[in-house]
């Protein structure tokens, strides 16, 4: 049943096979959803797909990925496998990815970027509760320099 759901949700996706043509089309995504092109930092994608008339889209890496964002002090834990539904300014019913606040790791499972205030990118968990930060702080390593 749940490989029949997963199926539906990815029909009549584009999808892309490889290290780079992934990392390329996810970073292209992000920048077409006014999205920071570093908040998914992933390196080792071996498959990505998009489905334009729903927003699904889908990332698969070859193992777990932990990345800290320097400029926060946070470390993010991105599973083999992620999704989310997107749409301008926006990331929501996301998977696959938590963050360390403390000592517990806490699943996200929305993040958005006002289009009032787009300085200010917002985490929201799956309890609710939510935290923002700067949108510089996602920006990819080569453009920091």
């Amino acid at each position: 049943m749940a490989m029949q759901v997963a199926g539906d949700q990815r029909a009549g996706a584009e999808v892309y096979y490889g290290s780079e043509a992934c990392k390329a089309k996810s970073v292209e995504l992000l920048e077409l959803m006014g999205l920071p092109k570093g908040l998914l930092p992933l390196e080792e994608l071996e498959e990505s797909g998009y489905v334009k008339e729903t927003g699904y889209v889908w990332l698969k890496q070859k193992k777990k990925v932990d990345h800290r964002f320097k400029k926060i002090g946070k470390t993010v834990s991105y599973a083999p496998e992620i999704t989310a539904y997107v749409e301008k300014h926006k990331m929501k019913k996301l998977t696959g990815v938590k963050s360390k606040e403390i000592l517990l790791w806490v699943t996200i499972c929305e993040i958005s970027i006002d289009e009032n205030s787009s300085e200010k990118i917002y985490f929201k968990s799956s309890t609710g509760i939510g935290r923002s930060f700067p949108v510089s702080a996602f920006e990819l390593e080569e453009e920091k320099d």
